[in-house]
């Protein structure tokens, strides 16, 4: 979606939410839901995802679901069979986990496959339909709480008052700096990513599953993203990640694509042809930050991006955005508009927040670290891997239990 919206200051409102991408907007979805009045602040002209796929796990469908949005991200994505991991040299398969009936009776919702643009169109639609104001073209530098309200100030001079300010503007967030001064953590890791019509390239890909090959310093990701309608083809994801030579020298240019085709040189064919179907014009620097405990200063609150940035290897930064915002919008429902409606209620429930998202995020940031770290081993580091993902019980489900179980824990 590239709607665009005028670009006026709001004189009030109870939320403001800095940042129209998925967490921006499912933090307005929710918060809406919860009984306030919201508006997102985006600084682009327009609402729109850079990107390729994503993975939604069922901790995000199942409040997609809750919010009626379900049906519509069902019809636009797709519902894999199952999560594979292959290895990336030999192609053989290491491990599975079923993602039907059983997985989606375990966890209470579906796991996707989709456009990012899709699932932030739904969103966008939502907020519209929720009453949301929308608006672009301002980049809001500043916030200050004054007693119980904050003031968010734009690179304009625009100004923007609110009872509650949500900082959702990502992994370069400019208002994370109210909190802390860290920077960006550079993995080493680059991504390539794109999407292509099988209708119109040679590939042989898995077209049932998300499968992801791993290897030394590299892996390889594909799944498809959309139906066959008369009006598109399906649609195949490719992900082609890692870990730059450039970066390693201590370059300060790293990741460019005359290190693509030897990053990946080791690996099984089937890979190496898929690889030519891989865009090469842009690419993705993979970085996290270090979690931090506090995500709440005055009447500034971060999510998303903003507070709790990961790696992408357990495909968790959408889902855990939405899960924010389904617990921000338990804590405000319940702290705000039903048991202290006014300044305690709105300091009340950012602290409930703070306690029950910080530390889980926290957990999901280092396994990722460490998920990753494993997909990239060699020698016989590879071997031991190996032999373990291929002994792993297709139906142990240990590993995701934590992950995938609960969105909504208890708010004290």
């Amino acid at each position: 979606p590239t709607m665009t919206f005028a670009a006026a200051p709001s004189s009030a409102t109870d939320v403001l939410v800095v940042g129209g991408g998925i967490a921006g907007l499912a933090t307005a979805v929710g918060l809406s839901r919860a009984g306030a009045t919201v508006t997102v602040v985006e600084q682009e002209p327009d609402f729109r995802e850079v990107g390729a796929g994503l993975e939604l796990a069922p901790n995000g469908t199942r409040v997609l679901a809750e919010w009626g949005l379900l049906d519509e991200m069902i019809s636009l994505g797709v519902r894999p069979h199952a999560l594979v991991i292959k290895d990336a040299i030999d192609g053989h398969e290491l491990t599975r986990q079923d993602v039907g009936t059983e997985f989606e009776s375990r966890y209470g919702g579906p796991y996707l496959v989709a456009h990012r643009s899709d699932l932030l169109g739904i969103l966008l639609r939502a907020a519209e339909r929720a009453g949301v104001k929308l608006v672009t073209g301002q980049k809001i530098e500043r916030v200050e709480t004054i007693g119980d309200r904050a003031v968010a100030t734009a690179a304009s001079g625009a100004k923007f008052e609110a009872r509650l300010v949500v900082g959702a503007d990502g992994l370069g967030s400019t208002l994370r700096g109210a909190l802390s001064d860290d920077e960006p953590v550079a993995s080493g890791f680059v991504a390539y990513r794109g999407t292509c019509r099988m209708s119109e390239v040679d590939i042989d890909a898995d077209l049932d599953n998300v499968v992801a090959y791993v290897g030394p310093g590299c892996h390889f990701v594909q799944y498809p993203i959309r139906k066959d309608t008369e009006q598109h083809g399906q649609l195949l994801n490719q992900v082609a990640v890692f870990q730059s030579p450039a970066f390693l020298r201590g370059e300060a240019e790293w990741g460019l694509p005359d290190e693509v085709d030897a990053a990946f040189s080791g690996c099984t064919e089937p890979i190496k042809h898929a690889l030519r179907h891989v865009p090469r014009d842009r690419h993705w620097l993979m970085y996290d930050r270090e979690p931090i405990s506090q995500w709440v200063d005055g009447r500034l609150l971060l999510t998303g991006d903003a507070a709790h940035p990961m790696l992408q290897y357990l495909a968790q930064g959408a889902c855990q955005s939405i899960e924010d915002a389904r617990v921000l919008q338990s804590a405000v429902a319940d702290a705000v508009f039903t048991q202290s409606p006014g300044a305690a209620g709105w300091d009340e429930a950012i602290r409930q927040f703070n306690n029950i998202r910080a530390p889980h995020t926290a957990r999901v940031q280092r396994t990722a670290r460490l998920w990753g770290q494993s997909w990239h081993v060699d020698g016989i580091a590879r071997t031991l891997r190996n032999l373990l993902f291929s002994g792993r019980d297709p139906k142990d489900y240990r590993y995701t239990d934590w992950l995938y179980s609960v969105t909504i824990r208890s708010i004290t």
